[in-house]
């Protein structure tokens, strides 16, 4: 085989047009939309077996006897397992966030062996060839059990006498975490005003449209893994660490999932149990849980009080934050549980500027299912503190709440700027993203519209909210995280080879589950290499395939994974460089490169396509001295700083007064996530986002009773909202591009639903403030809208976005 003579370049081997920035449709929706393709759940191999999981219908008890004994005479049951048969092997599920020196980290058995923490724990197993035999023959394990008090309460936790959730620990009380900045008692004193407030973040369940599903395959003392997990290269250490089998005989595979949201940034129990099944058994074993069953046991997130106390001049000027949090860990510390409210510690300082701050926060144990990431991790629920924080200043003052953001935030002459929680925000223009918000929200005609309604009394008061957000994501860098004593670091990595015959494959370390990896990392290559879109196959979600990576979450694949990409590709030009210089015997200084082609500069005619120098370096016949016959390359790529991505989201909403029942009329969010590779997956990021931020200001909350049940295990109980239920969205964008990227590119995954929640939420208590309500618990459903509108003080004021009573969750002198 020899290199072929320089001909015309044609479509079919030179991109014809710049792919990143176009709104190309995502390539594999086709597949996932329909259905045509591989869920765990599709996949069975010959001979599999099903497990299903008996759970505890106690929040805490001690296990006295498990009988499974009629449970093995079950037709089709190959065998019963409870937790004790299985506690010398099953090891503890990992925890990799140890955010104090001395912090409580009880251990957490993949299944329950002498007691139970929350409703819906493992305590036995049944293996049958089929699942329906399985989940029948539970019935028949008989399971003993002496109850013990619930710890639900995270106040009550605290308290002296409380019950414990861990009696060897003695405290209910995980670990403490502090930051400060800045001399705070000065900002407080003899501060003009001062807002002393306190909020929820209830607890919310993640939902991912596809339910957890894994399959284990062995193949003698190897095992392939199949898990519907966002995180396939860290569940493959974990499962090595947790059961001894070494990392090399594992491989864990993520084919197409459906979802994650979080939820599936985790080492669950019923990974464990199903890798250890197919060792001791020998054959292909599945688990596919339920929706209800689901909803007791995949991680839930937020659930946080916030006591926040915020100083400030007469002018608006914030003077210093004090921000006292308690956070629910649940019955257990997950993989990294206790580090998810700590993500929102450089957060609740939002894009304003004070002189002083002060963060603290207490991780609690509750007889509860535990916490650990839920879209946005930290970072929503603080900026839901600090844009509730800077409408109730702006009602404290009689401004409008534009302007007293325009009196805090920086201005995007100060980029970079070093925040009081320690972050430098590179780069952002919170002016110019607000202006086009305002155009878009037609925001003086919607003031005017809400002087009249309240003028006249309407029944039907019309609210507007405001958030305007950053966020820190690309979670990443690597010595970062080491500081903050994370257990990995925050690199990613790719490959780009370029096979003999032009087309190209991408091995990239992030493992997407409905971010449209497959058709933005095409896009960027298809750029970076000038090769059609269409020739550039994606692979990925395979520890086989692809060995490095740390996988997706936290915003992080394009502003991390999608850059060493970038970097690959970069390499594979200079690479190709050397041999086209060589064929054209030119100085690799002479050519330039272009659409795909190397051209000798000054004789145009005298080129050759990267195709034409794949193919030449794979025959190897006429290569410099010293070049391997490929062009193949990888990088790996270690940020030195987040990312920031920022906007304004303006809300509209109709309360009713009479019924407490809130109709957004009108939503505008307006981001800045830097320069996009994809408008249209930017747009469905959005989308997505909002719809959980709204979820959870108007929908979503995850409800235990006292005994610790519990009670929104079904979607008749627990409520997502539809399409049907969320208002039609105006987005815009600006863009001033990241500088701690070659791209320029930030995360947009999260940013929807961190600005959207207290945006609707603010509406909502701008239309009550005549009434004298400045806070409604979240979900606002019409029922504490009403309960709200009836506990409400007298009227202070009716100026737009200004007055309102104070009530019992809150101060101000």
């Amino acid at each position: 085989m020899t290199a072929t003579a320089e001909g015309p370049a044609t479509a079919e081997t030179r991109a014809t047009a710049k792919e990143i920035g176009a709104p190309r449709k995502r390539s594999e929706d086709a597949r996932l939309v329909t259905g045509r393709t591989r869920w765990t759940d599709n996949i069975a191999p010959t001979g599999t077996l099903h497990v299903a999981f008996l759970r505890s219908p106690h929040a805490h008890a001690r296990i006295t006897r498990v009988d499974t004994s009629q449970a093995r005479k079950h037709p089709g049951v190959v065998t019963v397992l409870s937790g004790s048969d299985i506690a010398d092997e099953q090891g503890a599920l990992p925890c990799a966030w140890v955010v104090t020196e001395d912090m409580k980290h009880p251990d957490h058995p993949p299944m329950a062996v002498e007691e139970v923490r929350y409703v819906g724990e493992p305590v036995a197993c049944v293996v049958a060839r089929d699942r329906y035999a399985a989940i029948d023959a539970l019935e028949e394990i008989d399971v003993d059990y002496e109850p013990l008090p619930a710890v639900v309460d995270m106040e009550d936790a605290l308290a002296e006498d409380a019950d414990l959730v861990h009696a060897g620990l003695g405290t209910n009380k995980s670990y403490t975490w502090v930051f400060e900045n800045g001399d705070l008692d000065a900002a407080l004193r003899d501060a003009p005003v001062v807002l002393e407030r306190r909020y929820v973040q209830q607890r919310l369940i993640p939902s991912a449209m596809e339910p957890r599903a894994v399959l284990c395959v062995p193949d003698g003392d190897e095992f392939t893994l199949y898990s519907a997990t966002q995180i396939p290269h860290i569940l493959r250490l974990m499962l090595a660490t947790v059961t001894g089998i070494p990392e090399h005989r594992l491989r864990v595979v993520a084919p197409d999932v459906g979802g994650g949201f979080g939820s599936k940034l985790q080492v669950y129990g019923e990974e464990v149990i199903a890798l250890l099944l197919a060792r001791r058994l020998g054959r292909p074993v599945k688990w596919t849980e339920s929706r209800s069953e689901g909803n007791m046991t995949v991680h839930h997130g937020r659930d946080q009080i916030q006591r926040l106390t915020l100083a400030a001049e007469r002018d608006g000027r914030i003077r210093g934050l004090k921000v006292d949090l308690l956070a629910d860990m649940g019955a257990y510390l997950m993989l990294v549980t206790p580090g998810i409210p700590l993500l929102g510690a450089f957060m609740f300082n939002g894009i304003y500027k004070m002189d002083a701050y002060s963060f603290t926060c207490s991780g609690v144990f509750t007889t509860k299912t535990p916490t650990d990431a839920y879209r946005g991790a930290g970072r929503p629920e603080a900026t839901y503190a600090i844009e509730r924080l800077m409408d109730e200043l702006a009602a404290e003052l009689d401004l409008d709440p534009i302007e007293v953001r325009r009196r805090n935030w920086i201005g995007h002459e100060e980029f970079p700027y070093e925040t009081i929680a320690g972050l430098t925000y590179d780069s952002g223009d919170y002016e110019s993203a607000t202006e086009k918000a305002l155009e878009l929200f037609d925001y003086d005609a919607l003031r005017a519209e809400q002087v009249s309604r309240r003028e006249r009394r309407d029944p039907v008061q019309l609210g507007i909210g405001v958030s305007t957000f950053t966020e820190m994501c690309g979670i990443a860098p690597s010595r970062v995280l080491g500081s903050l004593a994370y257990g990995a670091g925050g690199w990613e990595h790719a490959s780009v080879r370029v096979l003999p015959s032009g087309k190209v494959e991408v091995v990239t370390g992030t493992s997407p589950h409905g971010q449209g990896h497959e058709t933005a990392w095409a896009q960027i290559t298809a750029d970076r290499l000038g090769v059609p879109f269409e020739d550039v196959r994606v692979l990925h979600g395979d520890t086989a395939v692809s060995p490095k990576g740390m996988d997706t979450y936290g915003s992080r694949s394009l502003a991390v994974g999608g850059i060493a990409l970038y970097s690959a590709c970069d390499k594979v030009v200079d690479k190709a460089r050397r041999v086209a210089a060589h064929l054209l015997e030119a100085a690799e200084t002479d050519l330039d490169f272009d659409g795909g082609r190397f051209s000798v500069r000054g004789v145009p005619e005298a080129g050759r396509t990267i195709q034409e120098v794949a193919s030449a370096a794979f025959a190897a016949h006429d290569l410099p001295d010293g070049i391997e016959p490929s062009l193949d390359s990888d990088a790996t790529f270690d940020p030195t700083n987040f990312s920031f991505p920022h906007g304004t989201h303006l809300c509209a909403t109709e309360v009713d007064t009479e019924t407490g029942m809130v109709r957004i009329r009108r939503y505008v969010a307006v981001d800045d996530v830097g320069k996009v590779v994809n408008p249209l997956i930017v747009e469905g990021q959005v989308h997505g986002g909002l719809a959980q931020g709204i979820a959870q200001a108007l929908y979503e909350e995850a409800v235990y009773d006292a005994e610790g049940n519990l009670t929104t295990t079904t979607m008749a109980d627990y409520l997502v909202p539809s399409a049907a239920d969320l208002p039609h969205f105006v987005t815009g964008r600006t863009e001033t591009p990241a500088t701690s990227n070659p791209l320029g590119v930030k995360g947009v995954g999260e940013a929807g639903t961190i600005a959207s929640t207290p945006a609707v939420v603010n509406a909502i208590v701008d239309a009550l403030r005549p009434h004298g309500v400045h806070d409604v618990p979240m979900p606002c459903t019409p029922e504490r809208v009403w309960r709200a509108l009836r506990g409400g003080s007298p009227p202070r004021g009716t100026s737009p976005g200004a007055g309102g009573g104070l009530g019992s969750e809150g101060g101000t002198r």
